[in-house]
């Protein structure tokens, strides 16, 4: 158990960066993302990959400052397949006004590439995923079905205008999302968190278990990506039957349900959107600051007090 002080968001509580306190009005966020290729063109791969390191820093309410980055390489694969994923994550580094310092590489038998990602933030109003209170309305800022769409486009099933919306998904940085939602008045955003690995259930359901609550999600109100649902059969990857079979035991799922939608809601993301519990008297200032900055802003589901199950499905 660690006992330093500063620490103010660790390990324990499965949230999407690490905090440390400076001082009063400063302190570190820290995280640290890389995966293996979910689309053919490596720039495109560079720029989803820092999006998706980026968006940790984003969801603690934080802004990244500086990257560090990990990349794992063939050696027999071509050195240009490397320069364009590097150049890739660069112009998603540039765009968000973050500082490449430096990096690591290994020689590995399947390309991976990420970054290890610092910012700061205010130690008064750092978001996480435990505050989240009966009553609070739940707004996601991105539509879903990108892992779906990407296990398509590997074995040549996914169509054009599907693998478009996804990458265009997953390339767009979540800053002004962040900077939408910390612009409202204090105390109005109670926890937040990126829908990434585990799903918008999955990440859901850690808000409910940290924030000792139930997550109630309307499941046609979720938006999909263009193309999604009329992918989904024989397009599951493995991470969304992973985390149907973890975080959807126990969950109370309403009859009548689509299947297909269902396995969406388990989807594993890349690059996804915030999950954000907001005091319902502010619901209508967030969805129009939200709009403004030119994210969606999709009410999905609703915190409710504690109950059996952490997950109600209707």
């Amino acid at each position: 158990m660690q006992e330093d002080d500063r620490i103010l968001v660790d390990y324990r509580t499965s949230d999407d960066a690490g905090v440390y306190r400076l001082d009063e009005s400063r302190a570190l966020v820290q995280t640290v993302d890389f995966f293996t290729p979910i689309v053919d063109d490596p720039f495109v791969y560079g720029r989803i990959a820092a999006a998706n390191a980026l968006s940790d820093v984003y969801a603690m309410g934080g802004r990244p400052l500086t990257a560090l980055a990990i990349a794992a390489f063939p050696k027999e694969a071509h050195p240009s397949i490397l320069q364009q994923i590097f150049a890739g994550g660069f112009e998603t580094l540039r765009e968000a006004g973050v500082a490449l310092l430096g990096g690591h590489t290994v020689q590995d038998a399947e390309i991976k590439f990420g970054y290890a990602v610092t910012g700061e933030v205010d130690p008064a109003r750092v978001l996480t995923n435990t505050g989240a209170r009966p009553g609070d309305v739940l707004v996601l800022t991105k539509p879903i079905g990108t892992g779906v769409i990407s296990t398509a486009l590997k074995f040549g099933r996914a169509p054009a205008a599907a693998v478009q919306a996804a990458v265009a998904s997953m390339m767009a940085l979540n800053r002004a999302a962040a900077d939408a939602i910390q612009a409202l008045p204090a105390g109005a955003v109670h926890a937040c968190t990126d829908v990434t690995g585990f799903g918008l259930l999955g990440h859901a359901s850690e808000i409910a278990g940290g924030s000792g609550c139930t997550i109630r999600i309307d499941a046609e109100r979720v938006p999909l990506l263009e193309g999604a649902r009329a992918l989904v059969r024989g397009n599951i990857p493995g991470g969304g039957r992973t985390n149907r079979q973890y975080f959807g035991a126990g969950a109370e799922i309403a009859d009548g349900i689509d299947p297909d939608l269902l396995d969406l809601l388990f989807d594993p993301q890349t690059s996804g959107g915030l999950l954000v519990a907001i005091d319902p008297a502010v619901e209508a200032e967030a969805s129009e600051a939200l709009r403004r900055a030119g994210c969606q802003a999709v009410r999905v589901g609703e915190v409710l007090a504690p109950s059996a199950g952490r997950l109600a499905i209707r």
